[in-house]
């Protein structure tokens, strides 16, 4: 065993194994363990394991916290398995900022830390530095999770203090931040701007930036996580006469956009990003009235040809798409009185 090639039987099993039953496979010996642990079998099976049905929705509320499956056939969540948080916190603390194959960035509000949390593995690391690097402010910040082209995580932390912007680049490989350029608009440093947490895809974060006020500017700023360049593109050309309402999704590595305008009445759209330039894939008839405090409640997610859109309280309608091969994972969510994610489980770690 000790000799093991890379591509046996053995190997291609391990590799299809649930993230925990990988885990109790590294008890089998220690050849076992060290295969187990290697970064080639990581990266191999988080590839394996990007599929719609392991995807899992995480629920926070106040001290406790709660896994649940998505199950497509009934359109609903499936029974929850509570979790157990690996660091100390407080009531109502901890905050889901991004996610990426199985990782969270999270922030614990008391202290303002970032933490890079695997809840399947309950691994877990501090991001926080003695210089003041890896503190988070809600509502000035924004945060991004991506991988580079050597497969190494980052964490993309953008700063707004006192009408200043820092960009600064966490590293899991060399565990260490580091500050890049960032030239952009004057006005996006304002508080009236809100930033959305990253969304990676295709080797790019998006971040869409949104004027916290009805018919303001919103665009989507992208960065290029090898060139770490900036660039800023247009919003898709929803009307601005009402709220407005952006959600990044990666789909199979191509960029959409939900895209959610109007007041009382609701309409919701799907873009995909091709090039510079979004094109509408579909729009569905205006929603019902929804109540307002429902607004900021509201997610999505896309599985067997249905699209739907989420509560903290569960379904709250799906829309038929006809594109059975349409899957994807949503994005963070933010749900009032809740903070949540969709993720999918993996043996991913925070810390090399």
């Amino acid at each position: 065993m000790a000799d093991l090639p890379t591509h046996t039987i053995v190997f291609e099993i391990l590799t299809r194994l649930p993230a925990k039953d990988v885990g109790r496979s590294k008890s089998v010996c220690k050849q076992w363990y060290v295969l187990l642990s290697t970064q080639d079998f990581v990266k191999i099976h988080c590839s394996r394991s990007v599929v719609s049905s392991n995807q899992r929705v995480l629920l926070i509320d106040d001290l406790t916290c709660s896994v649940r499956p998505i199950i497509s056939n009934n359109n609903d969540y499936g029974p929850s398995s509570t979790v157990t948080f690996p660091f100390d916190h407080q009531n109502n603390d901890v905050s889901i900022l991004s996610h990426l194959n199985g990782l969270l960035c999270v922030c614990l509000n008391h202290t303002y830390e970032l933490l890079l949390w695997n809840p399947t593995t309950t691994a877990f690391k501090r991001l926080s530095t003695p210089d003041s690097h890896g503190f988070y402010i809600n509502n000035l910040d924004a945060i991004g999770l991506y991988v580079d082209a050597d497969d190494d995580y980052k964490v993309l932390h953008i700063k707004r203090r006192s009408g200043v912007l820092g960009v600064y680049v966490y590293s899991r490989e060399v565990d260490s931040w580091r500050n890049i350029p960032f030239i952009t608009r004057q006005e996006y440093l304002s508080p009236h701007f809100n930033w959305s947490a990253g969304t990676f895809c295709g080797g790019t974060l998006y971040f869409i930036v949104c004027e916290c006020l009805i018919g303001g500017t919103n665009v989507v700023i992208c960065f290029d996580v090898n060139s770490e360049q900036f660039k800023e593109i247009s919003f898709p050309p929803v009307p601005s006469n009402g709220m407005v309402q952006g959600v990044l999704v990666n789909v199979k590595n191509v960029l959409h956009m939900f895209a959610s305008t109007g007041m009382f009445e609701m309409t919701l759209d799907l873009w995909t990003l091709q090039g510079d330039y979004w094109i509408k894939v579909l729009s569905c008839p205006p929603i019902p009235p929804i109540s307002l405090s429902l607004w900021c409640d509201i997610t999505h997610y896309v599985t067997n040809g249905n699209w739907f859109v989420m509560t903290k309280l569960g379904k709250l309608f799906t829309i038929e798409m006809d594109m059975k091969p349409f899957e994807c994972f949503n994005p963070v969510s933010w749900f009032r009185g809740f903070k949540g994610a969709v993720f999918v489980q993996t043996i991913v770690s925070p810390s090399i």
